[in-house]
């Protein structure tokens, strides 16, 4: 289903039968994902929920304007609100993964009240560091550019074989194929323009915010993802009511390397909210 904001169209879905009477759950996909990468694991967790994916600005079924400055966190917030509004919901539990981790992390900080669970999978409350900041700036200018001047085939399989993925190697020939079909439905504009909007760098760093967040939030990320898990494990204290839990054998995108570690994880953290 698209609807339009103020400035794009953003697409979304309903992954179950939505019923008004229970709590709903928005999905937020990463950087060069799409909702259905969430397809399958909605399919595993607790039916007791209302869940919808998001194709985020860029993304998907979600128009990819030329404008960079549709990209901005604060006008992905307005898009992602747009929904919530739509769907007539006062809160929401937000799942968000890495990209989407960001986006949920940002909405949470924008619209506390709205916001009931916050699940974060492998996210960043941004970057400390000016130099640092500006640095991943730069660096995401030129993967910008690099995804400008050379095709998706080319873009996705320079883009998954960076260290960050390398757990994702235990996988068959055929899956990793479909994994790269999938992300190659993407469009290179609007890849090249999330990172210029709201790559990592983009985004102010919401470190000094993170203790204004008082809603339950579950922190996870995988076992192999060092610098990740050393992230969240410095953060989780700076929340009022979080906890941080790592999936075992499992690299950034825990929920597609292990699923069902994933969903029993989430699972009984959704049990107790």
């Amino acid at each position: 289903m698209i609807i339009s904001s103020a400035t794009v169209k953003i697409n979304f879905e309903y992954f179950n039968q939505f019923d008004p009477a229970k709590k709903t759950i928005i999905l937020l996909h990463g950087f060069t994902g799409s909702l259905e990468d969430w397809r399958y694991v909605s399919s595993m967790l607790d039916t007791g929920y209302n869940y919808v994916g998001i194709d985020l600005i860029g993304h998907g079924k979600s128009e990819s304007p030329e404008n960079p400055e549709a990209y901005t966190i604060d006008e992905v917030i307005v898009q992602i609100n747009g929904i919530v509004l739509h769907l007539n919901l006062h809160k929401v539990i937000l799942l968000g993964y890495s990209m989407g981790g960001r986006c949920a992390l940002n909405y949470a900080v924008k619209f506390p009240e709205k916001v009931e669970v916050l699940i974060l999978e492998s996210t960043s409350p941004g970057i400390k560091d000016k130099k640092s900041r500006n640095d991943r700036i730069k660096n995401d200018e030129k993967l910008a550019e690099y995804i400008e001047k050379h095709s998706m085939e080319e873009f996705i399989g320079f883009w998954l074989n960076l260290d960050i993925f390398n757990t994702q190697r235990r996988f068959s020939e055929e899956k990793r194929k479909q994994i790269k079909l999938a992300k190659m439905q993407n469009n290179k504009t609007g890849l090249a323009n999330s990172l210029r909007g709201f790559g990592t760098g983009a985004m102010n760093p919401l470190f000094d915010h993170l203790k204004n967040i008082n809603c339950k939030t579950l922190l996870v990320t995988g076992e192999l993802d060092e610098k990740f898990t050393n992230i969240n494990s410095e953060i989780v204290n700076l929340f009022q009511n979080a906890k941080h839990k790592i999936i075992e054998n499992a690299g950034h995108n825990t929920h597609l390397e292990e699923p069902k570690k994933f969903v029993k994880l989430v699972n009984e953290f959704l049990s107790n909210i």
